[in-house]
């Protein structure tokens, strides 16, 4: 990675699949009640009120530290997070869609609690503890590596097509914390501890400055923006790289 300057990543606000999945696990339900595939869960109208609230952040960023280019992932809470975040921006960055982005696959274990898992597959869940959260890949679905071989090769193409601007990825959870193993080298211990002592928030801003060959952590699954619009600087003048393979804009 030796072309980014800056790269910042935005969790899609909450979505209906988001309060769902707390409504079950709250009152001990096997199973999640949401009727669409995951790719079509929409926001609730709590996300969008967050996305909204990106939207501010973004417009009060310093002209120079905005992003230049907006990659988003396809599922419609991510698109729709991207798409309030910037419909009233005073300039329009370049918009791309990248599957590449999507939230890890969960296969088998799509739509179930931890619950739910435990009872109806619960050698997924000694095979999960032998291998670690990083390589367990549940039938049909995908591991944190499966996932970080998909960003890596992103990122290789947007350092290559956007050399010297800055990008904003809008996407999931799981990406913030490998963004942070393949941009910070992380090690897997380190990265699954991290995740398991940390939160990151629906509509948090996760972001890097390149230092000195490397890149330095700025955001750390901030949610500042989400109760203060105005944001404060990144403490970078470096311009970032980036682009992408797509040319598909949700606008």
């Amino acid at each position: 990675m030796t072309h980014l300057g800056w790269i910042g990543v935005v969790r899609h606000g909450e979505s209906t699949g988001d309060v769902a999945r707390q409504h079950a696990e709250a009152t001990g339900l096997d199973v999640i009640d949401v009727p669409e595939r995951d790719a079509d869960v929409p926001l609730s109208p709590r996300g969008e009120e967050q996305a909204r609230a990106v939207g501010r952040w973004l417009a009060a960023v310093p002209v120079d530290q905005r992003p230049d280019v907006v990659v988003c992932s396809p599922y419609l809470r991510t698109l729709g997070t991207a798409w309030f975040a910037t419909r009233e921006l005073d300039y329009q960055p370049t918009q791309v869609v990248d599957e590449r982005l999507r939230d890890r696959e969960p296969g088998v274990l799509d739509l179930l609690t931890a619950r739910g898992v435990a009872l109806r597959y619960p050698d997924e869940l000694i095979r999960r503890q032998r291998l670690g959260e990083f390589y367990h890949r549940p039938p049909g679905g995908e591991s944190w590596a499966d996932v970080a071989l998909r960003l890596r090769s992103l990122l290789g193409d947007l350092e290559r097509d956007h050399e010297g601007r800055r990008v904003l990825l809008f996407a999931h959870e799981v990406t913030a914390y490998l963004l942070r193993y393949l941009l910070e080298g992380v090690p897997e211990r380190d990265l699954l501890a991290v995740a398991r002592a940390s939160v990151v928030a629906t509509g948090s801003l996760t972001s890097w400055a390149r230092d000195d060959g490397g890149f330095r952590l700025v955001h750390e699954y901030s949610t500042a923006h989400l109760q203060d619009p105005v944001p404060g600087s990144d403490d970078t003048t470096v311009e970032v790289p980036v682009r992408a393979s797509t040319t598909r804009s949700w606008s």
